[in-house]
């Protein structure tokens, strides 16, 4: 893997990843690049006065350092409006600039974005407030594994087939859920691998009754499809040979402290906070709610996806799969 120059965003996950104590080999899996890029990362562009590393004074040193080869581009009218538009339906700037080419065949680079958006905030502008992270930081969470018991028949991921870490095929689905406030009320996330694909439904409570009729619920008319379920080991997931004999599928559980293996759950998650952030009550949160907040995620352009949409690749695939 060769290094590549790293972007504002993958700098800011490797500040957060750091922050809650991941190691840079853990990191540099996370975000798809060679450990070395995140050492090097680390040691050129942190701070030599405190010694840590921030992803904005990282970010600005790297450009100080290429200043000489950078070529700022101006952004027209038109092009401002495109990305106005586009930001108040939540879409980042990569998925802006990727999309822009197909829509009105000409483009920018999503940096430049990111550099418009600022300069707006210096500005006194408020188009930053589009940004899904928000410059929120992240809560290290490994503790709650201490506390969540053993499952009973669990099958590791390391039983898993090989095919699945391609991501070559639909119906390999990751699963998760996201707790409401004072711990009252959950989401149920299933997430495609392939087509990134995302179905979520609300839930009273985490109890595994709960959990595990929303799963069947929301994957019973995708059964045909369905090849593969992966969770984390939280006990709501404690009745999952129940999911997989309705389902006829396998269920895999991924290693504690391991959420790189569901990297894609973990994301989507993160996503729908935008939406339904921290101490949100989820009793309040209506089915309509929560179906807009699904087609949101659905119909964006995603770039791993070349810009298409979650939505046009899963169901496009699943009519080959059903006819296969």
């Amino acid at each position: 893997m060769k290094y590549k120059q790293l972007t504002l965003k993958e700098r800011y996950h490797i500040s957060t990843l750091l922050k809650r104590g991941w190691k840079q080999k853990e990191i540099a899996q996370s975000i798809g690049v060679h450990p070395s890029t995140i050492c090097r990362e680390i040691r050129r562009n942190r701070d030599e006065i405190s010694q840590e590393y921030s992803y904005d004074f990282a970010h600005s040193t790297s450009k100080h350092r290429q200043q000489c080869k950078v070529k700022y581009t101006v952004i027209t009218s038109k092009v401002k409006t495109y990305i106005k538009s586009k930001l108040k339906e939540d879409w980042s700037p990569e998925q802006i600039a990727g999309r822009m080419k197909k829509d009105k065949g000409f483009t920018v680079s999503h940096e430049t974005i990111y550099r418009y958006i600022y300069y707006n905030k210096s500005r006194g502008g408020r188009l930053y407030k589009y940004l899904r992270h928000k410059n929120k930081k992240y809560h290290n969470r490994s503790n709650s594994y201490q506390r969540r018991g053993i499952i009973i028949d669990r099958v590791s991921i390391d039983k898993r087939p090989k095919i699945v870490e391609k991501k070559k095929r639909i119906g390999d689905f990751e699963i998760d859920t996201v707790i409401g406030r004072h711990h009252i009320g959950a989401l149920v996330t299933v997430v495609d691998r392939k087509s990134k694909y995302a179905i979520i439904k609300n839930v009273p409570s985490k109890k595994a009754e709960e959990v595990t009729k929303a799963l069947i619920e929301m994957l019973y008319p995708l059964r045909k499809v369905t090849e593969t379920i992966t969770s984390d080991n939280g006990k709501e997931f404690a009745y999952h040979k129940q999911v997989s004999e309705t389902l006829d599928t396998s269920f895999y559980f991924a290693h504690p402290y391991s959420s790189w293996e569901r990297g894609l759950n973990e994301h989507t998650n993160g996503l729908i906070r935008q939406y339904l952030p921290k101490k949100t009550d989820f009793t309040q949160i209506s089915k309509e709610e929560i179906t807009t907040i699904q087609d949101k995620l659905n119909h964006r352009p995603r770039k791993i996806l070349n810009y298409r949409t979650p939505y046009e690749v899963f169901f496009t695939e699943v009519a080959k799969k059903l006819v296969a």
